[in-house]
């Protein structure tokens, strides 16, 4: 399977990406062809390399020629799109683009999406960034996206509504649940535009995953910084198209002081708050004390979350916590139908080979509940039909 991963390590904007495809190999003239069947008039792209502390990179300018003050609504920037002839999956990933920034700027403004004016995002330049990424993504043919953390910048920024903080209001709001930080580096290096484009294309944000790079390409931002090169970096590749892939946080701790009946309550509030999975593990520490090694498994957004229930819960002093990748099966959720009713099936595959089938245990619980049968006879009953219906 293709993938991509955006290395974000001096922000991300909507310019910096169309510049990272062009300098990874995407051909301006593809790019302008397809942005024609927006049949917005008025606008051509000009692309040169560019150095970024000594670091070339492509520069991609959207040249407006009769530049004009414009302030759109999302319902105006919506019918383009659909009027446009460009393909339907470009035009869904812009118009959710769009739409989470409205939702964005509402919420700021305390008013409705319909009644949001979209003033820098509304400007022509802004709209051809954002379905000029959507069209280049695509045309690489990814089967993934995923990104670093996203380095936000600091300091103030001027814009429509005057000098607004970095990251800005709308830049705050649509990197939540997403991994962030910022430096000492004065400026912003996130933008509205690159947030909106990266937390809807991208499905994880963390280390770079295991893949066999084919292309690299640097997409220049407008400013010079002494401290880092303003670049962006995309690697495009290829990884085991068989089987998933993702990074997760281990959290761990050695426990030897506290009451074991504590352990219930650490359980339940681990997994509301998102852990994929907690176990114990008996050992032995210094001076041959018996204890109990606590180990969480956690998405990497939700390790902060993980942690702090840690402290609050158990004994612990410290926490170590490192990221692992994982090698999945595919899943996807099924239902049969048994002679005791429906029950949940899932579905592991490799590729497009059916490896395994696992009843729900909850559903088989709550049908052997119901009839009064055990939950075993219910389990081997929707394995059998499970296995009857789908098929191996």
């Amino acid at each position: 399977m293709k993938i991509a991963y955006f290395d974000c390590f001096a922000g991300i904007s909507g310019d910096m990406i169309l510049g990272a495809l062009v300098d990874a190999g995407l051909e301006l003239e593809v790019l302008q062809g397809e942005l024609s069947k927006l049949r917005l008039e008025g606008f051509r792209l000009e692309a040169k390399k560019v150095k970024r502390c000594a670091i070339t990179g492509t520069k991609v300018e959207v040249v407006i020629e009769h530049p004009q003050h414009s302030h759109r609504h999302l319902s105006h920037i919506l019918e383009v799109i659909q009027g446009s002839s460009l393909s339907p999956q470009v035009q869904a990933d812009c118009q959710t683009i769009f739409t989470r920034l409205a939702e964005a700027e509402a919420k700021i403004h305390g008013t409705s999406v319909e009644h949001v004016h979209f003033h820098e995002v509304g400007a022509l330049d802004s709209i051809v960034d954002i379905v000029g990424s959507a069209i280049g993504l695509r045309h690489l043919g990814l089967g993934k996206i995923f990104s670093s953390p996203l380095h936000l910048g600091s300091g103030f920024v001027m814009a429509e509504h005057g000098k607004l903080p970095v990251p800005a209001p709308a830049t705050a709001e649509l990197v939540k649940e997403v991994p962030t930080y910022s430096t000492e580096v004065a400026g912003e290096l996130t933008t509205p535009t690159g947030a909106a484009i990266i937390t809807t294309l991208a499905s994880q944000f963390g280390s770079m995953p295991f893949m066999k790079i084919q292309s690299v390409g640097y997409g220049a931002g407008s400013k010079e910084f002494p401290s880092l090169p303003n670049l962006l970096r995309l690697m495009v590749g290829e990884v085991d198209g068989d089987l998933e892939e993702d990074t997760i946080t281990i959290l761990e701790s050695n426990i030897d002081d506290m009451n074991p009946q504590f352990f219930e309550t650490l359980w339940e509030r681990l997994f509301q708050a998102g852990a994929l999975d907690v176990y114990l593990t008996p050992i032995f520490m210094k001076k041959s004390r018996p204890a109990i090694k606590l180990t969480v498994l956690s998405p990497p957004e939700k390790m902060n979350d993980c942690n702090r229930i840690l402290f609050e819960e158990t004994t612990t002093f410290g926490v170590r916590i490192s990221q692992a990748m994982r090698k999945k099966l595919f899943r996807e959720i099924r239902e049969v139908e048994t002679r005791y009713g429906q029950v949940r099936i899932k579905v592991g595959k490799m590729g497009d080979r059916m490896t395994d089938l696992c009843p729900e245990y909850e559903d088989c619980k709550a049908l052997a509940k119901a009839l009064n049968l055990s939950v075993r006879e219910v389990y081997r009953e929707a394995q059998r039909a499970a296995y009857q219906q789908l098929g191996t």
